[in-house]
C-alpha cells in the first residue's frame, strides 16, 4: 500500500468516526447524546432548530420557561398529557429521554431568542388584549396576565405564551375547557370553562403578536 492510499485511507477513517460521534447523532435511545444535539438534529424537525417553529401544529419552544418545558418533557415520557398532536408526536420522542437530557434540552430552548407573529386582525387582537389584561368578571374569568405575566413571559410553572402561534393557542384552551388530556392544567379548565369560541379566537390572536 503505497504512501498515498494509506493517507486516503486514513482521511476516510477519520471522516467516518467523525460522523458516528455522539454529539452528532440522532439516536433518542442514546443517552450519551446532549440534549443541544437533540433539539438541533431531531427536535427542529418540527420546533425548529431556534424554537421558532414555522408550522402552528408544532409550538414555538423559544425563550419558553425552563422549568415549564422539563414538566411538559416529563409529563410526555409518562403519557401524562395525552392531547392530540402531542401524544401523537412527543410520546415516542420522549420515550427513552433521560432527565439529565430534558433539563439539557428545556436550557437549551429557553435561551433562544422568541420571534412573535406579525399582527393580521387588529380588531380580533384587541378584543384579546382586553381579555388578557383585565379578564372577564361577569363570566369569572380572570386575566391572563395574573399568571402569565404583563407580557405574556410566564413564570416559572405557568409557560411563556406571548409569541406562540394562534392556531397553537386556541387549540390548547379548546383542550383545556372540552378535555381531561392534561389534567395538570386542571385550573385552566375553570378557567377556559365560561369563555367563548370566539374569545379563546380573540385571546389567541392577541398573544401570537407579543413580542419580548
Amino acid at each position: 500500500m503505497n504512501t498515498v492510499t494509506i493517507g486516503l485511507v486514513l482521511a476516510l477513517t477519520t471522516i467516518a468516526a467523525g460522523c458516528t460521534t455522539t454529539d452528532s447523532s440522532r439516536n433518542l435511545a442514546d443517552a450519551g447524546v446532549p440534549g443541544k444535539a437533540l433539539a438541533q438534529q431531531v427536535c427542529s424537525i418540527c420546533h425548529g432548530a431556534d424554537g421558532n417553529s414555522t408550522n402552528p401544529t408544532f409550538p414555538k419552544l423559544a425563550g419558553q420557561q425552563e422549568s415549564y418545558l422539563i414538566g411538559q418533557l416529563t409529563d410526555f415520557r409518562s403519557h401524562g398529557r395525552s392531547d392530540p398532536a402531542g401524544s401523537e408526536y412527543m410520546w415516542g420522542i420522549s420515550r427513552h429521554l433521560t432527565d439529565v437530557q430534558i433539563q439539557q434540552l428545556a436550557a437549551y430552548f429557553a435561551q433562544q431568542q422568541p420571534i412573535a407573529d406579525t399582527s393580521a386582525n387588529a380588531k380580533l387582537e384587541a378584543d384579546g388584549k382586553a381579555i388578557f389584561m383585565n379578564g372577564l368578571a361577569n363570566q369569572n374569568v380572570p386575566a391572563c396576565e395574573t399568571c402569565h405575566g404583563a407580557k405574556g413571559e410566564g413564570n416559572a410553572s405557568f409557560p411563556r405564551i406571548a409569541g406562540q402561534h394562534a392556531d397553537y393557542i386556541a387549540k390548547q384552551l379548546r383542550v383545556f375547557k372540552d378535555t381531561e388530556m392534561r389534567p395538570k392544567g386542571a385550573v385552566m379548565k375553570v378557567i377556559t370553562h365560561d369563555l367563548a369560541p370566539d374569545e379563546i379566537q380573540a385571546v389567541a390572536a392577541y398573544v401570537s403578536t407579543i413580542s419580548r
